[in-house]
């Protein structure tokens, strides 16, 4: 599979676990976290399912298009892995990690940290949505929407 229609699977894949479980978290208490904001475009399509819902988002640096960029007490920079600690116990509703890389010495490391921090930020029953495996005995794998192959993208509940 060439780059171009992996990066087409791995969003559409996205879009389509976000657009599923949405209307779930907006019944939910606690807050939304993006971890990774990139250019923005996942966080502006959550804007969009969740409207008026607060969404925190953390990354290294903003390089997100000027529509995309959370209001300053809602962006949080530095590295991930440390900044989000400070939310554990917060009981998100909704934890979304796009901050895989495609090179798997990398993600390997960033498997080793992930699924705990998630686990530690979610409520009871939130959801987890991730580009990368969340494996974590707290957090229970779900199929993905029938369009999408199981290994695509992944999304978890916090049990």
């Amino acid at each position: 599979m060439s780059r171009l229609d992996n990066f087409i699977s791995r969003m559409t894949a996205q879009r389509d676990i976000l657009n599923q479980i949405c209307p779930e978290v907006a019944k939910m208490e606690g807050l939304v976290l993006e971890l990774g904001l990139g250019n923005g475009r996942t966080f502006h399509h959550l804007r969009e399912l969740l409207p008026g819902r607060r969404i925190v988002v953390f990354d290294r640096e903003v390089g997100a298009h000027a529509s995309s960029i959370p209001e300053a007490e809602n962006l949080v920079l530095g590295e991930i892995r440390e900044t989000a600690r400070r939310f554990i116990g917060i009981d998100a509703a909704l934890v979304h990690a796009d901050i895989g890389t495609g090179y798997d010495d990398r993600d390997a490391v960033t498997a080793t940290w992930l699924p705990d921090l998630i686990a530690r930020l979610l409520r009871v029953g939130g959801f987890a949505v991730s580009g990368t495996p969340l494996d974590h005995p707290l957090l229970q794998r779900l199929p993905p929407p029938t369009s999408e192959p199981a290994d695509r993208y992944f999304l978890c509940r916090r049990v």
